[in-house]
């Protein structure tokens, strides 16, 4: 028996099969299977996508440069956005290609990615774009990347109203499989009732891998012949005044939208009864959440059957369609919703039931009960624990069981062991050993400072006397609003030049024409760094980047580097530019601190994380030096951990006390911990680190017994303990 011929670029090579993927590389496969699909129907139709990153779509721009060769073997184009507004405008263009002559394919399929408040920040072209429509043998799937949590956002944010706002359909996918579904779903939705379209997803979708069926032609999708589109149709053209757009989306696209939910049945009832009483409604990670909270109260589909509980899947949540809705609800008592966050499909549906028959219309609940008490709260995340208490008490009045009883008390005791600290120190977030952050950051005794985005947002954690931030973009323009009315003359903005370069620019812009004293401090690391070490989406120099502050009007600009000597010719910089080492940062902020107007500190130093990442790939030379700590001299005053503010610099307990040492497996060579006046330092040059010797024997392992594999009728749980930078989501993706 030969061995199948198995490739890691199988995702994205094979036409059909069942693949194993991660929902960022089902995001990434999703527009070839488009584009597959359409030549099997005819159709010479390319792709356009753009937007920007951000959690839980982080790394997909980093996906689809490593597929870049299936895309364009698939006429599919990827153009990063410089931020998520202008990558929706591109998007918009793509579906007016065919409005003039000498267009190359039958039509452009879109695909617009970005974290929930880059969706926010679109609200303008998303209306606009929405209102004016798709091509008919294009469409516009949009990807909104939700953080119901707040795990890593500075807000916890939802999408859906901000596209109800816009009148654009939301799709709701469950898991990995969905996201191909529903994603060829959204593209035929579009073209057939002329909107964007959304597709949500949140971290449990794209963080998850499945064993999925890869098909171009898997999805079977139905025109509605229920539905009479107008004269004309509904998708875009010019010219179209903007009255006509808005007749065209409020009398027809939207619900043409609906029509085709119901021809394509997007609401399906996935668990009924021959005598209904208690109806469940649900949509995406809800939905997986309500069918393991049944599991967890020991409800199967026999029991549902005799009980009387019935269950509807949503996969459009706005609009709702209302058909499916109804005929779900006839013959119940009561209607349960649960979705996260903020009501959405409860709103719609009690006003769908509204003028029912009092003796016909059931008691809906969700997000509060009927005597307006909070039931399944809109905070933060469900769990299924929170689902299942909940189900068990609409059951109560007409069934329980001592198994029910006995599930629930063993959830309450587990979620109270959960809660239970286990113990009193916090593991607070800090920069990575020899992050450039760690030195840019601090500010001279006396000043405070405003913290940025992105990893300049971790300085409000530490004691750096930084505090509060703004939203990406407005880094600064809160002191605007201050420093009137305050006695305090002067404040640092920290700023990032990925933020600087996505729209930062337009808060210093505003910074200058207020006349506010203020100093930003531009932290150019050269790669986008809390997403992945992905590049800034066009060209920035350090040169350049001078000159652009300098041409905003900008006094003052000090380069800070922990490498001033790479700049031996310095003509290309503005012509007001200083240049000092990191170590002169104290003085060059006591200095600017004192100046009038807008100053800018621009401090160069390369990402630590990205510097280790292109040493091992071998793009950056590696520097064959090492620091260390003789511990015979080391007295353990610490200076070294205070100067570098360093990780890799840990406590080393010995028969003299604490002393400190170098952990060299992590250190990424920075040296700022050099920089304290301390004689225990060593500073080894041309040497490399001897390996351990491999134990002869290894028999305490070989005598470890072979575990037992579990059974596949079910699924099961694979623990992978272990924190960022350990390889445990790179083991997680496999």
């Amino acid at each position: 028996m030969s061995l199948a011929d198995i490739r890691l670029d199988d995702k994205y090579r094979l036409s059909t099969g069942d693949l194993y993927l991660t929902g960022t590389q089902a995001l990434t496969r999703l527009p070839m299977l488009q584009k597959q699909r359409d030549e099997a129907q005819g159709l010479n139709t390319a792709g356009f996508i753009s937007g920007y990153r951000g959690s839980p779509l982080g790394n997909l721009d980093k996906s689809l440069w490593d597929a870049k060769d299936y895309l364009q073997q698939n006429a599919i184009h990827f153009q990063p956005g410089i931020n998520e507004e202008l990558a929706a405008t591109a998007v918009w263009g793509s579906q007016q290609v065919n409005l003039f002559p000498h267009g190359k394919y039958d039509g452009v399929f879109a695909l617009w990615y970005g974290k929930g408040p880059g969706v926010d920040r679109c609200g303008d072209v998303f209306k606009h774009g929405n209102s004016a429509g798709v091509a008919a043998n294009g469409g516009v799937l949009i990807l909104a990347g939700d953080d119901h949590g707040c795990k890593s956002s500075t807000i916890a944010h939802q999408s859906e109203h901000a596209f109800i706002a816009s009148m654009i359909p939301v799709l709701n996918p469950s898991n990995v499989q969905e996201i191909l579904d529903y994603g060829i779903i959204g593209w035929e939705l579009s073209r057939y009732s002329g909107c964007w379209v959304a597709m949500k997803t949140i971290a449990e979708n794209v963080d998850s891998s499945a064993v999925v069926e890869v098909d171009p032609l898997r999805v079977k999708t139905r025109i509605p012949e229920d539905f009479a589109l107008p004269e004309g149709g509904l998708h875009i053209r010019w010219p179209d005044p903007p009255l006509a757009q808005e007749a065209r989306l409020n009398t027809y696209k939207i619900y043409a939208a609906r029509a085709f939910a119901r021809a394509n049945q997007l609401n399906k009832v996935v668990i009924d009864s021959a005598q209904p009483r208690l109806g469940i409604i649900t949509t995406g990670k809800s939905y997986l959440d309500v069918r393991q909270a049944l599991e967890e109260l020991g409800i199967d589909q026999e029991l549902c059957d005799r009980v009387g509980i019935r269950v509807l899947k949503v996969g459009m949540s706005w609009p709702l369609e209302p058909v499916s809705v109804h005929d779900f609800a006839e013959g119940l008592d009561e209607i349960l919703v649960v979705e996260e966050k903020r009501s959405v499909i409860e709103d719609q549906l009690t006003g769908q039931l509204y003028n029912w028959p009092v003796d016909r219309r059931p008691v809906v609940v969700g997000e509060f009960d009927e005597q307006g008490r909070s039931l399944l709260p809109n905070l933060s995340e469900l769990t299924p624990a929170m689902i299942a208490r909940v189900i068990a008490k609409r059951l109560a009045p007409f069934y329980s069981s001592p198994q029910i009883e006995a599930r629930l008390q063993f959830l309450s005791d587990k979620e109270q062991a959960l809660q239970a600290p286990l113990f009193n120190t916090q593991r607070t977030p800090h920069f990575c050993s020899g992050c450039p952050h760690n030195t840019s950051t601090r500010v001279p005794e006396g000043s405070r400072a405003l913290a940025g985005i992105g990893c300049h947002y971790m300085t409000i954690w530490m004691d750096r006397e930084t505090d509060t931030f703004t939203q990406m973009g407005g880094e600064g323009v809160t002191w605007i609003g201050q420093a009137p009315f305050t006695e305090t003359p002067h404040v640092f903005q920290n700023l990032g030049d990925g933020t600087y370069f996505h729209s930062g620019h337009l808060a210093l812009r505003a910074a200058v024409a207020s006349k506010v004293n203020i100093t930003y401090k531009i932290l150019y690391n050269d790669a986008v760094a809390m997403t992945g070490g992905q590049p800034i989406d066009g060209v920035l120099r350090v040169d350049q980047l001078s000159r652009q502050v300098f041409n905003e009007g900008v006094q003052r600009i000090a380069l800070v580097s922990d490498e001033p000597d790479k700049y031996p010719s310095r003509q290309d910089f503005a012509p007001i530019t200083t240049f000092h080492h990191r170590r002169d940062l104290d003085s060059v902020q006591r200095e600017l601190r004192e100046f009038k107007g807008v100053s800018v500190i621009i401090y160069d130093q390369t990402c630590a994380t990205e510097k280790r990442r292109r040493r091992k790939r071998g793009t950056m030379p590696d520097l064959e030096k090492r620091a260390l700590i003789n511990p015979a001299v080391c007295e353990g005053c610490g200076d070294c951990g205070v100067k570098s503010g360093c990780l890799s610099v840990l406590p080393k307990e010995t028969a003299q006390g604490r002393k400190r040492e170098i952990d060299q497996s992590a250190c990424n060579k920075d040296f700022s911990c050099v920089e304290g006046f301390c004689p225990s330092f060593v500073t080894v040059h041309g040497g490399k680190l001897r390996k351990p010797a491999l134990p002869r024997q290894v028999e305490a392992f070989a005598r470890l017994p072979e575990p037992v594999l579990p059974s596949l009728e079910r699924p099961f749980n694979i623990l992978l303990p272990g924190v960022g930078g350990t390889g445990v989501t790179t083991v997680g993706a496999w």
